[in-house]
């Protein structure tokens, strides 16, 4: 089925749509018009030996805590401090790969802090909102110079996040971007591989792997495909069905795992510290700032090239204060240290290079890719997955030959598709999210989705142990009431309302928690499947004594954040509402 030559008009009420595309690695944001919205613009980032569509996702602060710069220059600044040989770089802060703090902290809160290169604490907050901050800024300067009548509000802003994460990480990135000057009626989320699928609706033609044919020419409408965006962070993988002309539905909810290039760059640094020893290298990167980034620049421009080396060996320079450091701490050169490793047979060093054996350094890959070829294989084993014929793969690391080459000889029967900007199809397909976000039909529970309840004490069905009272009512503590059941199919706008009555009469505020589970039907919110989500908080108003006060709240699911509405129903009044998912004490094992 070819891509429409008349795409469908935009539903978006703003003049543009812009994509901020915050990655682990590089960030970026791209734009187009609600008149030519299919024309995506993206911005181009000079470095200091190309030009790139994005910037890597660093950020530069004062000493006082003030923005300095972002991208190639935050680089090129700090770079430029620690080349000085002042200690003034220690007292700056530089932040560089933070964004994994979401996908890896278990107890997200609204005041976690994260490290800068020099372990100087600093709230994730203030960090975020900074980068989100630059990006918005240098986004809306450049459509200014174009357009110099435009305001901010002209423009809807989408923000990309793994479809992995999970709801209190969005919470978090949405108030990052509000904190940041975008107001919330205007910012929607978009899930990365959710974009990448829609982009790949309305491009014309596609680069093959193996020479497939063109994915939008043969995919039909009921035919499902699976959808892997590898990026600088993580891997998230979706499958979609083509269910109408220019819907889709979500076949089965994201799955992933931190796959990403940057788990690469990660044992290249353990395999320094098994040479070298963790100390000097964390002494290097204290002491020697800039020598510890060369390095790992240098990696990085190895590992781009990698694929096409067959045999012998990749040279890597080593800086002069690596070597220093070594006979100073180790009394050893750095040859005769490899000469005494496990790699004495397949690293080496001299010239002032490190020679190491392509097959040791295509191992720094293994894991990686390992992991990424694992989970395929036990996604292909679900019923509803192992008609799949056609594997996208998208996203930065997706470019990468090894990654290609793995997938394409474990799944010999699929057909493996690079779509054209594969490292760009997030960020384009996140601005066609923001014109056309009913392409996507119908999405996949990932949890089962209920509230804290109280129900009058059953003793044929409550234990005794869960047995409060109330006033003079007994009632069931914990007891979990189900709104969506994990796997359930959701169409965007759900909708799900219990009424709830005030036990107290001078209650101020009806509180109630949400929680999630991992099974389909959790009895109380403190099942070991259970977790606390958030509070859902709705003030109240002074009523008359003897009166009862009932509120309906509702949940609102199928799109990519959980919504929540409050009414009052002797009113029929809409209720002031908060669903706050960042308190701290928002805890992993369902007790509050």
């Amino acid at each position: 089925m070819a891509a429409a030559s008349s795409p469908k008009p935009s539903s978006c009420t703003r003049l543009f749509v812009a994509a901020i595309d915050f990655g682990t690695t590089y960030s970026g944001y791209a734009f187009s018009s609600k008149s030519e919205w299919t024309k995506v613009q993206t911005n181009i980032w000079p470095s200091s030996n190309q030009m790139s569509s994005k910037t890597p996702t660093a950020l530069l602060l004062n000493t006082d805590e003030t923005f300095n710069s972002f991208g190639y220059d935050a680089e090129k600044n700090y770079a430029e401090l620690a080349e000085e040989g002042e200690d003034e770089y220690k007292d700056v802060y530089y932040f560089h790969r933070f964004k994994m703090l979401l996908h890896n902290c278990k107890n997200l809160h609204r005041n976690i802090c994260i490290d800068d290169m020099t372990k100087k604490r600093m709230e994730a907050h203030k960090v975020f909102t900074h980068s989100i901050k630059f990006l918005v800024t240098h986004l809306f300067d450049r459509l200014k110079s174009a357009f110099p009548d435009i305001v901010l509000d002209d423009i809807q802003f989408v923000l990309t996040v793994p479809a992995i994460w999970d709801d209190p990480s969005k919470q978090f990135m949405r108030e990052a971007a509000t904190a940041a000057g975008i107001n919330a009626n205007q910012l929607s989320i978009a899930l990365e591989p959710e974009a990448a699928s829609i982009y790949c609706q309305h491009i014309p033609t596609e680069v093959a792997v193996s020479g497939n044919s063109s994915f939008l020419k043969t995919a039909k409408q009921g035919s499902k495909y699976m959808i892997v965006d590898l990026g600088g962070g993580t891997a998230d993988i979706t499958v979609h069905l083509r269910s109408g002309e220019g819907v889709l539905d979500e076949v089965r909810p994201a799955s992933g795992g931190p796959w990403g290039g940057k788990s690469v760059d990660d044992k290249f640094e353990k395999f320094l510290q098994e040479v070298l020893g963790k100390e000097l290298m964390e002494e290097l990167r204290t002491e020697n700032m800039e020598d510890y980034l060369d390095l790992f620049r240098e990696f990085e421009s190895k590992k781009r090239n990698i694929a096409s080396v067959k045999t012998g060996k990749v040279h890597m320079k080593v800086p002069l204060a690596l070597q220093t450091l070594t006979k100073k701490k180790l009394k050893m050169s750095v040859s005769d240290i490899l000469k005494d490793s496990s790699y004495k047979e397949s690293v080496h060093f001299a010239n002032m290079k490190l020679h190491m054996a392509v097959d040791v350094f295509k191992d720094l890959f293994r894991p990686t890719i390992e992991g990424i070829i694992k989970h395929l294989k036990d996604v292909f084993m679900e019923k509803n997955v192992r008609d799949v014929e056609t594997i996208l793969l998208v996203g930065g690391f997706s470019e990468c030959e090894l990654v290609q080459k793995a997938v394409k000889d474990n799944f010999k029967d699929k057909k493996v598709i690079i779509p054209e900007d594969a490292g760009l199809a997030v960020l384009k397909g996140a601005v066609y999210y923001g014109h056309v976000p009913k392409t996507i039909g119908r999405r996949v529970a990932r949890y089962t989705y209920g509230i804290q309840s109280w129900p009058e004490f059953d003793p044929n069905k409550h234990p005794e142990a869960k047995k409060v009272m109330i006033g003079t009512t007994p009632r069931c503590r914990d007891v979990f009431f189900k709104y969506v059941t994990k796997g359930e199919m959701l169409t965007p706008g759900y909708r799900r309302s219990q009424i709830f009555q005030a036990l107290k009469p001078d209650e101020e505020c009806l509180e109630c928690a949400i929680y999630v589970s991992d099974e389909e039907n959790p009895v109380f919110v403190d099942d070991p499947s259970c977790r606390k989500l958030g509070t859902l908080r709705v003030p109240l108003p002074r009523v008359s004594m003897g009166c009862s006060l009932e509120i309906e709240e509702t949940m609102i699911f199928g799109d990519t954040e959980v919504e929540v509405q409050a009414r009052d129903i002797y009113t029929n009044q809409q209720c002031e509402v908060s669903f706050d998912l960042l308190s701290n004490n928002v805890v992993q094992n369902g007790n509050s």
